[in-house]
Order: structure tokens, then C-alpha cells, then sequence
């Protein structure tokens, strides 16, 4: 036989001590992991209270004079707060009401502003990637410029030393890097 104090391998098992919070939500989440299949009871929220509706008849008419009996009090008293609780419901429902509101305005407020910052930086952005994309093409144009600059002058400085090409290759040539500057240009 096996004691209830001891586990399968040997070991004395101790008493849970709990400290915090923290420990008793430990305790229970590893008691219903025990047993996963094992469905979880998941209380329904509080329902709110109805508005108690205001009497339509009231059967016993205080009277106004002077000789009203003691023993019509408590009726009056329970009349009495049962009206005022009606209004102090009343009014804390208006409350509720005026602070939801206002907190759902100020939330779409929140999202105008954020998004208002969210379309100046992406303006901002996109600006400065044109930018960057026309300065990018300036120098594309001005190294096309000079790598043509460059080749002329080393064609022109062939010619000079007297190395003889055709002269439709050279028209051709030159046809070409012209061709390439028209390209570079357009995009």
C-alpha cells in the first residue's frame, strides 16, 4: 500500500502554503490542467438593474391636514424611498451615460490625432524618398554625362594618335551613347 503522503518516486509531498494571488491562481490553473476534458464553469455577468417604474396610482393620498394619523407613516416612508431611489438610479444612469460618452469621444478624438501624425510623417517620408529618388537620377544623369565626356574624350585622343576606325562604327558609337542619355533622361 501506498501512503497518501508520499508520491509514486518516494518523496514526502509538503503542504501547499499560499502566499499571494499569484500562488492561488497557480493552484488553480494547475488543478484544472489536471484534468483538461473537465469543463470549466464560467459564471454570467451581473445583470443590471431595471428602472423601477414609478407608481401610476397610489392608493393611500396623504392628506394635508393637520390631523394625519401615525400610523400612515411607514407608508409614506417606503413611498418616500422608493422615489428616491428611483431618482438616484435615474441619475447614475445619466452619469454612466455622460461618462461613456465622453470616453468614447475621447478615444475617436485619440484616433483623429494619431492619425493625423501618421499622415504628416507619411507625407514627410514620401517627400523625402522623391526627393531622394530625383537626386538619385541627377547623379545617374551627371555619371552618364561624364563616363560619355570621358569616352569622347578617349575616342577624340585615339583619333588624335592616329588609330584609324571606320567612320560608320564611330557614328554608330556615338549614335548609341546618345540613345543611352535620351534613355537616362526619360526615367
Amino acid at each position: 500500500m501506498v501512503d497518501n503522503d508520499k508520491e509514486e518516486n518516494g518523496e514526502v509531498k509538503k503542504p501547499i502554503v499560499i502566499k499571494n494571488a499569484t500562488d492561488l491562481q497557480r493552484l488553480k490553473l494547475e488543478k484544472l490542467m489536471k484534468n483538461p476534458e473537465k469543463p470549466v464553469v464560467i459564471p454570467d455577468p451581473p445583470k443590471p438593474k431595471s428602472l423601477p417604474s414609478a407608481p401610476d396610482f397610489v392608493r393611500n393620498v396623504m392628506g394635508s391636514s393637520a390631523g394625519a394619523g401615525s400610523g400612515e407613516f411607514h407608508v409614506y416612508r417606503h413611498l418616500r424611498r422608493k422615489e428616491y431611489a428611483r431618482q438616484k438610479f435615474i441619475q447614475e444612469k445619466s452619469e454612466k451615460e455622460k461618462l461613456d460618452e465622453e470616453y468614447h469621444r475621447k478615444i475617436e478624438e485619440n484616433k483623429k490625432i494619431a492619425e493625423e501624425k501618421t499622415a504628416k510623417k507619411r507625407a514627410k517620408r514620401l517627400k523625402k524618398k522623391s526627393k531622394a529618388k530625383v537626386k538619385g537620377k541627377i547623379r545617374k544623369l551627371d555619371d552618364t554625362k561624364q563616363t560619355v565626356s570621358s569616352q569622347s574624350d578617349s575616342s577624340s585622343e585615339e583619333e588624335e594618335e592616329g588609330k584609324t576606325q571606320e567612320d560608320s562604327e564611330s557614328n554608330k558609337h556615338k549614335a548609341a551613347e546618345e540613345k543611352e542619355e535620351t534613355t537616362v533622361v526619360l526615367e
